[in-house]
């Protein structure tokens, strides 16, 4: 069997090192669950941004709380708006916790925000749909539709 990659021939050691590299909060209720601080700060992740928002709005608002370390408001390159999602970086873990408690569900230009944190640790959900499973037809709708017209 032939290996390949940037970890070929590390130790075992070395190779567990690297996969934990956030600092998990010491009263998180559970071990190894709840948020984590990233190597620059505590990183928040704000969705259902309003397309037209500035990254001036956001600042803004979330100023409030404590300093901003750093903000991210991607743009979608086509039309210019954002994509209606943010993150925030915070020094401290308190001022993070005080801006979730604040803004979360809170109003910005006229639309609901949600607010929780970028990363976290905990157990992984199974999500499960309550739809029966959809036999897929051999040759789709669409394209059965134009082999008839």
């Amino acid at each position: 069997m032939r290996t390949r990659g940037r970890l070929l021939g590390r130790s075992p050691s070395v190779l567990a090192s690297n996969r934990d590299r956030f600092d998990p909060l010491a009263d998180a209720g559970k071990p190894g669950h709840g948020p984590q601080r990233s190597i620059e700060g505590w990183i928040l992740l704000v969705s259902g941004v309003k397309e037209d928002a500035e990254e001036e709005d956001l600042y803004n608002a979330f100023s409030e709380f404590g300093h901003v370390k750093d903000l991210h408001f991607n743009l979608e390159r086509r039309t210019g708006y954002g994509k209606g999602y943010a993150f925030i970086e915070y020094e401290s873990c308190e001022e993070a916790e005080i801006a979730i408690r604040a803004m979360n569900g809170s109003q910005l230009l006229t639309k609901t925000i949600y607010v929780d944190w970028a990363f976290s640790r905990g157990p992984i959900q199974k999500l499960t749909s309550t739809r029966p499973l959809r036999r897929r037809s051999r040759t789709p709708p669409r394209r059965l539709a134009a082999l008839t017209c």
